[in-house]
Order: C-alpha cells, then sequence, then structure tokens
C-alpha cells in the first residue's frame, strides 16, 4: 500500500484522496481577517496582547463576533479555545456566538455596589431598564466603578454620570458623548516645574537602593492594596532573585468602596509614576507594567498621554512602561491574577508558592506595588520618612487614604493617620448626613464586613482590626446609619463575591452561591453557615473565598438580632 492510500480520509483532495481540502472545524473568512489585521496593524503578535486586541475589536464593532475571534486566533497563532475562554472570562467583552445577535449600540451599567444601593440604585435601574427599548439600549447592573462618593453612579458607555437619576442619564444619552469625561490633573510640564523627577535622577545617577530601602522601613511604609506587607522588604526580595526582573503597578482597585488610587492618578499621576520609577530602579527592572481596570477610562487616557511625555523626555524609553487596560474582573486585583492577565489569560489566582517575587509576570521575579504605596514612595523619597513616622494617632503611625462614602455628609478620599477611629473619618468628612446616626461601618471594603457603632474607638489599622476578626484592606470606609439593615449589607456583600469569584477552587464558587440562598431565608441558619464559612475560609485558593465568610460572621456576632 502507498503513502497516500495509507492516510485515507486523511489524505488531500488535491492529491484526489477523499479527504479535506480545508483544516476541520469553522473556516477564517478572508474579509475577517483583513479586519483584524487593519485593526492590529504593525504591533506584534504576541500572546500576552490578547486582552489588548480583544479591547481593540469590541471598541470598534461593539462586540466580539466569533468571525472576528477566529481571524485573531489565525493572525495569534492560537486555537479559538483560548481566544474565547479569555474574551468570555471578562465581564466588559460581548463575545457572540454565530446566529446570535449582537448587544444594542449602547450599554447603560448601573452601580450595584453597598454606596450605591443605600443611594437608591435599584431603583434606578429598574426605571431605566423599564425606560428604554432593549433592542436599542442595554441596562446592566455593575459592580463598583470605583466612585462611590458621587453614589448612585450610572456609566452611559465610558462616561459616567455621578449622583445619576433617570433624567440625567437621559440627557447623557441625549447628548451622544459617551466618552470619559477628563479632570483637570498635574501634568508633567507643572509636576517637572516643582522638582518632580529630580529625587529619580539622582537616585539613578549615585543613589544606593539598600540606603533607599531603608529610608521606607524607617517609614514604617506598608502595602496599601489590602496585604500591608512592609514596602521595603519586596525590593530585596526581588532584587536578590536573577532577572530579568520586572515591576506590575496594581491599580485594579474593585474591592467595592475604595476610590482611593483613581483620587490620585485623577490629581497628581507622576507622584505615582515617579515612585514606580523609583522602585523599578532600585530592583532593576526590565519592564514596568502598568494595570489599571477598565472602569477607570479617563485614567487610562491620562496615563497613556503622561507615560509619552516622560519618553519624549528621555526619562524612559519608549515601551519601559507597558500600560495594561483590564476588562471588567474584580479578581485581577488579586496580584497573581493581575499577572495572569498582564500575561493575556483569564485572571485565575495561581497556588503559593512560589510567590510572585520569585515567579511573577513570564514566570521572572516581580516586584507588585499598588499605586497608593507608590504614591507614598515618591513622597517619602521627596521629603523624607517623616512625612509618616512622625504622625502618630491612638499609638500607631503612619498615614493612609480612606475611601469614605455611604452616610456621611461629604463622601471622599481623605488622608488621616493610621490610627484613626471611624468618629475621625467621619468628622473628616463633614460628620453623618443629616438626619442619619451612625448604626454600623465596613472598615475595608465588603472583604472587612460591618462593624458595630460601639466599636468607634477600635483604631482602623492592621492589627488593631485583626483582634476584631476583621481586617483594613484598601481602607474602603462604608457608613451605615440607623435607617439601614446590616442583614441587607451583608447580603449585597456575598452577592458581589459570588458575581465576582472567579469559579477555579469549589469552596469559594459553590460556597459563595450557597451562603446567598442562605442568607435569603427569613432566620439564619447559624450552624449551617458557620459551616460553610469554615471551609470556605480553609479551603479557598485566594482572598476572596477566604475574606467573604467576614461579612457573614460579623452579622451573626453584631446583629443577630436582624438575622
Amino acid at each position: 500500500m502507498g503513502r497516500d492510500e495509507r492516510r485515507g480520509v486523511w489524505s488531500s483532495g488535491r492529491t484526489g484522496g477523499r479527504g479535506r481540502t480545508t483544516p476541520k472545524g469553522r473556516q477564517v473568512e478572508d474579509a475577517a481577517l483583513e479586519e483584524i489585521c487593519a485593526l492590529l496593524g504593525q504591533q506584534p503578535r504576541r500572546r500576552d496582547l490578547l486582552i489588548e486586541f480583544l479591547h481593540l475589536v469590541q471598541d470598534t464593532y461593539g462586540h466580539l463576533s466569533a468571525r472576528h475571534l477566529r481571524a485573531l486566533a489565525a493572525e495569534m497563532d492560537l486555537s479559538m479555545a483560548e481566544v474565547w475562554e479569555v474574551a468570555t472570562f471578562y465581564a466588559h467583552f460581548d463575545p457572540v456566538r454565530e446566529g446570535e445577535a449582537p448587544p444594542p449600540d449602547l450599554t447603560i451599567r448601573v452601580c450595584n455596589s453597598l454606596s450605591c444601593e443605600l443611594a437608591g440604585s435599584e431603583a434606578l435601574y429598574q426605571a431605566l431598564l423599564a425606560g428604554h427599548d432593549p433592542a436599542q439600549v442595554r441596562v446592566l447592573r455593575a459592580p463598583c466603578m470605583g466612585r462611590c462618593e458621587t453614589a448612585p453612579v450610572v456609566e452611559v458607555g465610558h462616561r459616567h454620570v455621578p449622583h445619576a437619576t433617570e433624567n440625567a442619564v437621559n440627557r447623557v444619552i441625549g447628548s451622544g458623548d459617551y466618552h470619559p469625561e477628563m479632570p483637570d490633573y498635574e501634568t508633567f510640564a507643572t509636576y517637572r516645574a516643582g522638582g518632580g523627577y529630580e529625587k529619580l535622577e539622582a537616585l539613578r545617577a549615585t543613589g544606593d537602593w539598600q540606603a533607599v530601602q531603608d529610608m521606607l522601613m524607617d517609614a514604617g511604609l506598608r502595602g496599601m492594596g489590602g496585604a500591608g506587607f512592609p514596602s521595603g522588604k519586596k525590593w530585596g526580595f526581588v532584587r536578590d532573585a536573577e532577572g530579568p526582573r520586572y515591576l506590575a503597578v496594581n491599580g485594579d482597585e474593585g474591592e467595592p468602596g475604595t476610590f482611593k488610587d483613581r483620587y490620585h492618578l485623577e490629581r497628581t499621576p507622576h507622584m505615582m509614576l515617579e515612585g514606580m520609577l523609583i522602585a523599578a530602579w532600585a530592583v532593576e527592572a526590565e519592564t514596568c507594567f502598568v494595570y489599571i481596570r477598565d472602569e477607570y477610562a479617563a485614567v487610562l487616557e491620562i496615563l497613556r498621554r503622561e507615560i509619552a511625555e516622560l519618553e519624549r523626555a528621555g526619562l524612559v524609553a519608549p515601551g519601559y512602561i507597558d500600560l495594561r487596560r483590564g476588562a471588567g474582573a474584580y479578581i485581577c486585583g488579586e496580584e497573581s491574577a493581575m499577572i495572569e492577565s498582564i500575561e493575556g489569560k483569564r485572571g485565575i489566582p495561581r497556588l503559593r508558592p512560589p510567590y510572585v517575587a520569585q515567579r511573577g509576570v513570564f514566570g521572572r521575579p516581580t516586584l507588585v506595588h499598588n499605586v497608593e504605596t507608590l504614591h507614598f514612595v515618591a513622597r517619602i523619597c521627596r521629603e523624607g520618612p517623616e512625612i509618616t513616622s512622625e504622625v502618630s494617632r491612638n499609638a500607631r503611625s503612619g498615614l493612609r487614604s480612606y475611601s469614605v462614602s455611604g452616610r456621611v455628609a461629604k463622601p471622599g478620599v481623605y488622608v488621616l493617620p493610621s490610627g484613626s477611629t471611624i468618629l475621625d473619618v467621619i468628622d473628616a468628612a463633614g460628620g453623618m448626613a443629616e438626619g442619619h446616626t451612625l448604626k454600623a461601618f465596613q472598615p475595608g471594603g465588603p472583604s472587612s464586613g460591618l462593624l458595630p457603632a460601639n466599636l468607634d474607638y477600635v483604631p482602623l489599622d492592621f492589627e488593631t482590626l485583626t483582634a476584631q476578626g476583621t481586617l483594613i484592606g484598601s481602607a474602603a470606609v462604608v457608613i451605615l446609619s440607623d435607617k439601614d439593615s446590616a442583614r441587607d449589607a451583608a447580603l449585597n456583600m456575598l452577592k458581589f463575591f459570588e458575581a465576582e469569584s472567579c469559579g477555579q477552587c469549589t469552596p469559594c464558587r459553590v460556597g459563595c452561591e450557597k451562603a446567598v440562598k442562605l442568607m435569603q431565608h427569613d432566620t439564619w441558619d447559624r450552624g449551617l453557615l458557620e459551616d460553610l464559612c469554615l471551609v470556605m475560609e480553609d479551603a479557598s485558593i485566594c482572598g476572596l473565598g477566604q475574606a467573604a465568610p467576614n461579612p457573614i460572621r460579623l452579622v451573626l456576632k453584631h446583629f443577630a438580632d436582624e438575622v
């Protein structure tokens, strides 16, 4: 038997066999491939750029059609399964199968976080849903948009509507302008004129990275993203590892109630950028990846502009700062999930060890810092460690940015001593809103649960809150009053965790779902809920599932009369 005869059905149709003349599966359309190639232009077809390319397609066509995804897979030499699994993982992508109708041209997202729910977002959602033709306008519930100080918040396209009402949203729709509103911020020229980047240049010329690390230790700077790890220690771990080394900035502050990073970036972006470049100098990072959540469209534009200014000024080489855009996944605030996303994959947390300081981006040692941490790195290097070490309150030293929302007179970001109590925070925010009395407070986002008003004397810091069975996290403070339900607030938090679980581990994926169902009963089954909490805490891979029990346990402890 000859070679072609042995091939049977797999032989080429061109040689007279019964085989296929095309590869198995649906074929790539020439027109779709031309459209994808035009979008990608001269950019390298690297695997880690998949999410950036999906954004290009989504922004251009309003959705991700199967024909375009097939063409993108072919152009990047990936399987359709790889592309599809990434496209379907992130909330801001709209993959559309063959035969399915694409979404309407306009999408309205109504925030349903705790702060917005307290401000009436559910009624607003129902009104918008009833007031628009679903064939023309898509109205969705969405997780926290990082604008809790202006709750309730609605996003029309990429434009946010603060203190949203049905009329305000309709006015934006009528205007046809769905682009983000750009805030006034300190530009490169202004920052440079005030001495910006002089410290970076001096360190690059004659600096001692260990001396800078010691200064951060003296200042008591700790990670502001939630973990609270001493910032200076990270530098030594990464620097000691064999290169190449990278730095990654975590700007995916998706914890509901948190908006401090946006606050700093919309005002003084170069403070973070200089802090980042100082840290990158210290660990000899080959590239700085800046990962910003997709909800921060204005911040992304600010950084595009200002990174270009840094390149023009010769302070960084073109491409040294690699700006990456998230796609709507809370889990990417977890550092290893963020790194997976930077690599163009689903944001699935990694098992540890190894830690990202050992194997981070592309398997290389990576220094990960939060935006606020780098903001303070620059300030400490420019002004000295005493700006934090000499600030003391309730036997705690240091500064941190508290995002404050809920039932206060003036929601916003307040930079206060780390030992501040909830009464200090409320006082900074103008006191309680008129007609409201403090009942409970969320000290650090949903992961921290709720504490009662009678703990108003506890300093809002790392170890002090641990003793109360909670955590400071990202210092996302939400205030509840006597007009609010702790039970409903806890249910809001668990619904968020249920929706945002990456699904990788059963204790978190199933545990959050079961917890929501149990919490919707008139009476909570304390024993069953505690068993569930224990399994989630002990067996979940990352902090989402490990911290999800906090709202349940603290309501059972402090507000048992409600459940």
